[in-house]
């Protein structure tokens, strides 16, 4: 705890560790209390920790506060329907994270089994949501029509207005029969009878101007939609070994195909080859690049949406890739929002919807794909003569932030 007593923080941050350390000292007293929890696993869903990805005094206060109660929860308790994973998360990663230094021995720390989850939310189908919202409106509307002896006297007020429009086009009727009667009488033919129209003339119609072709947008990696996604969750494929299943946020809004509803913020599905190569506590709660407008496509059986983009050694000429790492993930700056492009600088530029695979966009620029010995993700325009010039780009948001990875110096990103 002495090493945060130091910490400078915003005054809105400090007030919210004022308040968190009020909380702690409630749980402490009420471990149990559900009202709280329901609130904290809540807030913690979307954070890794506390203050989002600030670590403070008042993670480790929350940890002590719980701690001793955590340690004998059911796995009910723990992921069960109701129960509080993203508590259970963050207690293990406050006493394994050696930015606490708490050196709990390990007898002494919460047991946490990350393959035991006994409940997984279901995805919400936007559409389905909104064809259900839009019946349950005609319903409600249907149910405030007139009923009884209202609906009787609309009923007869309609049947009036008709009768009244029937007996207009009868009057019209005999009115004309009268007029041909007359025009008879008097020996007037019919065609002289009508006035005459003057046939108007017809006016020749102008060319209308052609229209430029369009401008053929050349290739470029600004047409890769590079994203911020913050993983909500990880879990193992359950049908294949190798891949992960992460719920994203990645900035969709609601309602857009391919994406669901998960504790408030709209995600994509993504599987990625990174189990056995990256640890699944690694994958919760955590910032990483995405790249956002590949075609989906199944993989055992699960709908994939994007994919996470990860650094590993340059393969040597002729080497094979092994697939066994070491891998590093592309972390985006810390103070990054979901969904905020990154772009590489000196490519940016408005991306493709949906990248066209017969263009081979992806294939043509990722080789261009790297790290540079400051560990920045870089974009060497040597390596893709596509790129129109021999430039490096670092990978960066609108303001300047760069994306990085840990160890690995002028490896291949993907």
């Amino acid at each position: 705890m002495a090493a945060f007593e130091s910490q400078k923080l915003s005054s809105n941050e400090e007030t919210e560790v004022k308040q968190w350390l009020t909380t702690a000292e409630r749980l402490k007293a009420a471990p149990s209390d559900s009202s709280i929890l329901d609130k904290l696993n809540s807030h913690l869903s979307s954070r890794t920790t506390l203050l989002g990805t600030t670590p403070s005094k008042a993670d480790l206060a929350i940890y002590e506060s719980l701690a001793p109660a955590v340690k004998s929860w059911s796995p009910e308790q723990r992921t069960g329907q109701n129960g509080h994973p993203h508590i259970v998360r963050h207690l293990d990663f406050v006493q394994n994270s050696s930015v606490f230094d708490l050196k709990v021995a390990d007898p002494d720390k919460i047991n946490v089994d990350h393959d035991d989850i006994l409940y997984v939310k279901p995805p919400v189908d936007a559409k389905a949501e909104k064809e259900r919202l839009k019946k349950e409106k005609a319903a409600a509307a249907a149910s405030s029509a007139p009923v009884g002896k209202d609906a009787t006297l609309v009923d007869r007020t309609v049947a009036a207005a008709g009768a009244a429009v029937e007996a207009v086009k009868g009057a019209a009727v005999q009115a004309g029969e009268t007029v041909a009667a007359a025009s008879a009488a008097a020996g007037i033919t019919g065609e002289a009878a009508a006035p005459k129209q003057q046939k108007k003339e017809k006016k020749e119609k102008a060319p209308k101007p052609q229209k430029a072709p369009a401008v053929a947008t050349p290739p470029a990696p600004h047409l890769i939609d590079l994203r911020v996604g913050h993983i909500l969750k990880a879990i193992k494929h359950p049908e294949a070994d190798s891949l992960y299943v992460s719920t994203i946020a990645m900035g969709d809004k609601e309602g857009t195909d391919d994406t669901e509803v998960y504790e408030g913020q709209v995600c994509r599905t993504v599987c990625s080859g990174l189990n056995g190569l990256v640890p699944l506590e690694e994958m919760q709660g955590r910032k990483v690049v995405v790249v956002a407008n590949l075609k989906p496509v199944k993989m055992r059986g699960i709908k994939s949406c994007a994919m996470v983009l990860a650094a590993s050694p340059k393969l040597k000429e002729g080497e094979a890739d092994d697939h066994k790492g070491p891998v590093e993930l592309a972390t985006p700056p810390a103070d990054a929002k979901a969904g905020e492009r990154v772009c590489f600088d000196g490519w940016r530029g408005e991306p493709e919807g949906v990248l066209n695979p017969k263009k081979k966009i992806w294939e043509t620029f990722q080789p261009g794909f790297t790290t540079n010995d400051n560990l920045e993700v870089v974009f060497d325009g040597k390596a893709v003569k596509e790129a129109g010039k021999e430039d490096v780009g670092k990978l960066t948001t609108a303001s300047g932030g760069v994306c990085t990875v840990k160890t690995l110096k002028g490896a291949t990103v993907r």
